[in-house]
């Protein structure tokens, strides 16, 4: 076959065989034949399990869908005895702890956690450096601190804007680090004396910290020091002085940043944040994390003018009190997120010529790529454990957690890696996956290291499940439901139980406004507070502000409160958001398909005709957010359930459609590689795949996006392929 080589019974895609031959494979002491042979092994032997987990789920919808057809009183008892019968719910196990070894420390302790696509070298890097970030900066740049009163974001530096910056790092530092007498915002001079730090205040009085503990080390001279280094709740953060800088000079202690230890840990994402539909999409995947993993990845771009090149930041190296030299790690962890059991990728062909699950692909090829860590050929280590970190999203059930750890163990194998190398972060962001959370961690006790709830993604499969029941409550209204509180309660509750608590992440979602930074500061609190020992982030500016909550609240103490409460809360996940009336308004009606329809399209457009997974895609409102397959799925399957139970029409969609995609096309009209939709509606392949994950969404499996979008942007690629014009 053009363009495949023959390995075995298998047909790999050229380029994927030879960087694999020639780039992964070199300095992981694998030998390459032996390679190929067990790689075509696991594929033939595990094909038939990932077969069956497909099929099982469509069976148990398939029933679902026949008994809500069947009983519209929506007798609780009754249905919920219904899911047991099918063995849709499954018996809550015995209680048990993790057993996860070799977890670096960056996983028992509380901070923020950056999702970001891995076939974006600049973003891969900026987020692998996000582990330190300045406040300052984070500050300045964002509506965090207010325009008011003078305080406008200008071209130049506004020294107005500047001190209320100053203000607020000062307020943080007598938040974290109090005087014995007075305030930080007093403060004329800071030195260090006998390992204790010694401050002088402008009117002369010399004080010193309430919990001198906190003081962990420092740059330059003691007596004069260029940086002091502090620890609180954990997390570290360093105070910089420098009295010439052009900051540290309008400073009366002269202190030019405040940095903070930011996000402990980055997700590189291989899923839901990148369009990667074929071999060559996945040789850039693959190139990346390789580069990350062996440390010499970087890219070079313009700003402000000039070139810059980014690679991976170094360590950061202090004094210690006793004068001793210590260095503190410079990057994130990174895990790494495979793709889960659905798809399929035509980058290898199986015995059948049939394209092998990407799942398997993911697993075996991003494992060989961390090995080159592990033996420590590269520049960095990533992990100080011996660990390779992958998270597995989109699973349904226990049993597909355990097809997960038999491929991580076959992957192992064939890798010469020890029992339990892979870790692995499990989603809980399916329905049946959230009733049996407990039973599906037991499956994958000793190599689990992070849970974490994802509401968009579990919405859009709460919705699909129970497409038959009735029509679901507006998109809006989701967050105050019944469900979404027990679930967010019940993954915190269920780790807990199991033993998370200093051993792996807690995590919740992410932040979808990353202009939006005064208002994350003022919401995301909750996420620790709710005992979640880490939650998602869109950028490193906003994993440099999310940092402050850690400060704010001990995390480890919160979750001691919360096993005291621990409790099960499987009837309230069970309640099924439908409306109680559906008596909206036209005007109500029509509100929700326009913002439905502008999130996918915005959205869709970008994914097909660009290739791009993840990005700041502007709402109805020009509201920048987020959006990434996750949001997809929730928008437009609530439209297929409003169109299937007669709340809107067929007509009314299209409608909608057409009129919110010249609202996109307006949006995206200074960029000059965007391609409108509403020149031609019926020739527009990103047009008609909105549409059809509207129109078919009732058909698609657990109501993924992924089909439809991987069909057509194969569709476009094939076009621009043969020159025909779009």
């Amino acid at each position: 076959m053009n363009g495949y080589v023959d390995v075995g019974s298998l047909k790999v895609a050229k380029n994927l065989y030879e960087f694999i031959n020639k780039e992964a494979i070199p300095g992981s002491e694998t030998d390459t034949q032996q390679f190929w042979i067990d790689f075509e092994k696991l594929i033939n032997d595990l094909t038939p399990e990932n077969d069956a987990i497909l099929e099982k789920r469509k069976d148990l919808q398939e029933k679902m869908n026949q008994y809500h057809k069947e009983n519209k009183s929506n007798d609780f008892h009754s249905y919920k005895q219904f899911l047991k019968e099918i063995g849709y719910l499954q018996p809550i196990p015995e209680d048990f702890r993790i057993e996860t070894e070799n977890v670096d420390d960056e996983l028992k302790q509380a901070g923020p956690q950056l999702v970001v696509p891995v076939n974006n070298s600049r973003y891969a890097l900026n987020a692998a450096n996000s582990r330190w970030g300045s406040l300052y900066d984070a500050l300045y740049g964002t509506d965090v601190i207010s325009e008011e009163n003078g305080a406008d974001k200008t071209a130049e530096y506004n020294p107005i804007r500047g001190q209320k910056v100053i203000e607020f790092g000062r307020e943080f530092l007598d938040e974290t680090i109090p005087l014995q007498k007075g305030t930080h915002k007093n403060v004329g001079n800071y030195s260090i004396v006998d390992g204790e730090l010694v401050v002088t205040l402008k009117d002369g009085t010399v004080t010193s910290l309430k919990e001198n503990e906190k003081l962990t080390g420092f740059q330059g001279n003691a007596n004069s020091p260029t940086s002091i280094l502090f620890k609180n709740n954990g997390l570290h953060f360093d105070m910089q002085i420098d009295p010439s800088d052009p900051i540290g000079k309008t400073d009366d202690a002269g202190i030019k940043d405040i940095v903070l230890e930011a996000a402990l840990s980055t997700i590189i994402d291989c899923e839901d944040s990148v369009a990667a539909v074929d071999a060559e999409d996945k040789v850039e995947v693959y190139r990346n994390w390789l580069g990350l993993m062996k440390g010499d990845l970087s890219t070079s771009f313009k700003k402000g003018g000039k070139e810059v090149t980014r690679t991976l930041n170094p360590d950061r190296i202090y004094q210690s009190l006793d004068h001793k030299e210590f260095s503190l790690f410079g990057r994130s962890l990174m895990f790494v997120r495979n793709v889960g059991h659905l798809m399929t990728n035509s980058a290898i062909l199986n015995k059948d010529n049939a394209e092998v699950y990407e799942g398997m692909l993911d697993a075996v090829i991003t494992s060989l790529i961390g090995k080159h860590s592990l033996l420590k050929k590269g520049v960095y280590d990533n992990s100080r454990k011996g660990s390779i970190y992958i998270v597995k999203p989109k699973m349904h059930s226990p049993e597909e957690a355990a097809f997960a750890n038999k491929l991580f163990n076959r992957v192992e194998d064939m890798l010469s890696l020890e029992r339990n190398t892979l870790k692995i972060g499990l989603m809980d962001e399916e329905r049946r996956i959230s009733l049996n959370l407990k039973a599906a961690i037991k499956e994958v006790k000793e190599r689990i290291a992070f849970i974490n709830t994802g509401f968009l993604d579990r919405t859009g499969d709460e919705i699909h499940t129970s497409m038959e029941a009735g029509p679901m409550i507006r998109k809006q209204d989701m967050k105050a439901s019944t469900w979404i509180a027990a679930y967010e309660k019940s993954n915190v509750f269920t780790g807990l139980g199991a033993g998370f608590s200093n051993h792996a992440q807690i995590g919740k979602g992410m932040w979808a406004a990353p202009d939006k930074m005064k208002n994350m500061l003022d919401e995301k609190l909750a996420h620790p507070k709710a005992g979640a020992n880490t939650a998602w982030v869109p950028s490193p500016t906003a994993a440099t502000l999310h940092a402050i909550h850690y400060h704010q609240i001990n995390v480890k103490d919160k979750q001691i409160e919360l096993e005291k409460q621990i409790t099960t809360l499987q009837n309230d996940l069970l309640t099924i958001p439908i409306a109680e009336e559906s008596n909206w308004s036209n005007d109500e009606i029509q509100e929700e398909l326009n913002n439905n329809a502008q999130g996918i399209l915005g959205y869709v457009v970008r994914w097909i005709n660009q290739g791009v997974g993840c990005s700041k895609v502007p709402d109805i409102n020009n509201v920048g957010l987020m959006e990434d397959r996750a949001t997809l799925r929730i928008s437009s399957q609530h439209i297929a359930n409003w169109l299937y139970h007669g709340i809107c029409t067929k007509e009314q969609v299209i409608e909608t459609m057409k009129r919110m995609a010249k609202i996109v096309d307006e949006q995206n009209a200074n960029d000059p590689d965007y391609m409108p939709m509403s020149n031609d509606f019926e020739k527009s392949i990103a047009f008609q795949a909105a549409c059809d994950l509207v129109l078919k969404g009732r058909d698609q499996p657990s109501g993924y996006t992924e089909p439809i979008l991987h069909q057509r942007r194969l569709e476009l690629k094939q076009q621009m392929a043969s020159g025909v014009n779009i």
